[in-house]
């Protein structure tokens, strides 16, 4: 499961681009009980979700075009480094990187599959302020055509490693940061296209008591159940759903050894 003692490859920031952020912070307010901020004028709309006054993900004005969605970014070190391995691996630079106000540089990719992610190089902002804990990011994972295409593409640009895991109708590979224990360093995974999907996507989890709760309150809330709560052996119970936009998120409840 993520922690915040970010390390390089780890993924440490999440945000939301939504065309109505007074609705998205109604409604995940109402789903997760959390707490908008809004920034100043010279972020454009830019606020923090807190819990605790803790950051657990941002929200942002959706560019033009551009469809409502959870972003995920990663840790990296040399951000200018980290867009040439992007080019180099066939994914395309959507946003160059940028000093983000001394708080740290971001840039903005899309894989060579379709799916978008980004990465922060920190500087007074280090990443989220928590995580796995109820209400917060847990995991993130990968939806691609081609699995194993996904998994070399990333590991070329921050090293992770993967291990195969096999769950009902699919071979799912968990991926790891590239130093220390593996399985302590795990944060995600990638896994094929759901039946019927054809857009490559990162989605986050996030983890709840009780997932069949959250699913109602989401439902009442103007929110989608794509999947409604359902056990995944030795994993706990999850469910998809997607925020009155259409932007996707995902519920888990870890079994205990898994938390």
């Amino acid at each position: 499961m993520l922690g915040t003692d970010y390390r390089p490859g780890s993924p440490n920031w999440i945000d939301l681009g939504s065309p109505d952020i007074p609705r998205a912070a109604a409604f995940y307010r109402a789903v997760f009980g959390w707490e908008f901020h809004l920034l100043g004028p010279e972020t454009g709309g830019y606020g923090f979700f807190q819990v605790d006054g803790k950051t657990v993900a941002a929200v942002g004005s959706l560019d033009p075009g551009a469809t409502s969605a959870w972003t995920v970014y990663f840790k990296t070190g040399d951000a200018d480094a980290t867009t040439q391995g992007v080019r180099d691996g066939g994914g395309t630079v959507r946003v160059e990187p940028m000093d983000v106000m001394g708080e740290g540089w971001l840039a903005q990719y899309t894989d060579q599959q379709g799916a978008d992610f980004a990465i922060w190089k920190p500087g007074k902002t280090a990443g989220l302020g928590l995580t796995s804990v109820d209400n917060t990011v847990c995991w993130v994972e990968l939806h691609v055509a081609d699995p194993v295409a996904a998994v070399t593409f990333y590991g070329d640009l921050f090293g992770w490693r993967s291990q195969e895991m096999d769950v009902p109708g699919m071979t799912y590979r968990v991926v790891s940061i590239a130093d220390g224990d593996q399985q302590d360093g795990s944060f995600g995974g990638v896994a094929p296209l759901m039946e019927g999907e054809t857009n490559a996507r990162w989605v986050p989890y996030f983890a709840v008591a009780d997932v069949d709760a959250v699913v109602d309150t989401a439902r009442t809330s103007g929110g989608s159940v794509l999947m409604p709560g359902a056990d995944v052996p030795d994993v706990g119970r999850i469910a998809w759903l997607a925020d009155p936009s259409g932007a996707v998120f995902a519920l888990l409840k870890p079994n205990p050894r898994q938390g």
